[in-house]
């Protein structure tokens, strides 16, 4: 899409983002398990974004680090009560632009493939891998791609559609970039409003071999945050891949 960069996103969201996407139940579940791996800490959470897994992650007691690339998303992060107590660095996370070591690094809710190249991806990796402590691990949520949901490289669907409310999910497929190209459209009384996305997406597979480049190893994978099962059926995952100690 023309105009788009690493910014994009988060800026055009950012007022909207907790109103969309805080669900309470799987934000502390999400919570419980990082806290979970982390041992003593520090923490490192890529596209920290509003602070939504980061700031209650760090009202455990964790010293809690993010990066993120909108300062949109910090901003709002930094409205909130407590808002002060996850460091945030404006950067990259394909860069990875703070010092380790880390016993544990995240990425939540599919934003590894905010990243739109692949190279992108394993320099992420290899970044991450080198700011983990010995025994330290990279956690990932993501979704499982099915091209199922695509007729001739596109896709309209409806996610909200309230009294007052629309919003319409337009999106258009790029399988030899394995590449989504999306919008968000809003519809209201107000007007309209569009919040653009674009992803390069994987399969697991494909993320544990970026994860063996980079010196790490799977160590488990369930299909959510509640540690179930993962199967030929899940539509999302959490990864965790440990350095090995």
């Amino acid at each position: 899409m023309d105009g788009y960069d690493s910014a994009t996103y988060g800026d055009r969201i950012a007022d909207l983002y907790d109103h969309w996407y805080d669900w309470p139940e799987r934000t502390a579940a999400t919570v419980e398990v990082l806290h979970s791996l982390a041992g003593d800490g520090p923490v490192l959470e890529l596209a920290v974004g509003t602070g939504r897994v980061a700031l209650p992650l760090a009202r455990t007691g964790l010293r809690v680090v993010g990066v993120d690339t909108s300062p949109n998303m910090v901003e709002q992060l930094r409205a909130k009560p407590g808002g002060d107590a996850v460091e945030v660095v404006l950067g990259d996370m394909r860069d990875v632009p703070v010092d380790g070591p880390f016993s544990l690094a995240f990425v939540a809710f599919n934003s590894l493939f905010a990243l739109t190249s692949q190279e992108d991806q394993l320099t992420c990796f290899a970044n991450v891998a080198a700011r983990l402590a010995p025994g330290g691990c990279f956690v990932l949520e993501c979704f499982v791609p099915d091209l199922t949901l695509y007729d001739r490289g596109q896709r309209t669907s409806v996610v909200r559609l309230e009294t007052d409310e629309v919003m319409l999910d337009v999106a258009r497929l790029s399988v030899d970039e394995q590449r989504v190209d999306a919008q968000h459209v809003l519809l209201t009384n107000a007007g309209v409003r569009l919040v653009p996305v674009s992803l390069r997406y994987c399969w697991p597979s494909e993320l544990d071999l970026m994860a063996r480049l980079a010196g790490l190893r799977l160590r488990e994978r369930w299909a959510g945050w509640d540690r179930g099962p993962f199967t030929a059926s899940s539509t999302t995952h959490v990864s965790v891949y440990e350095k090995p100690a």
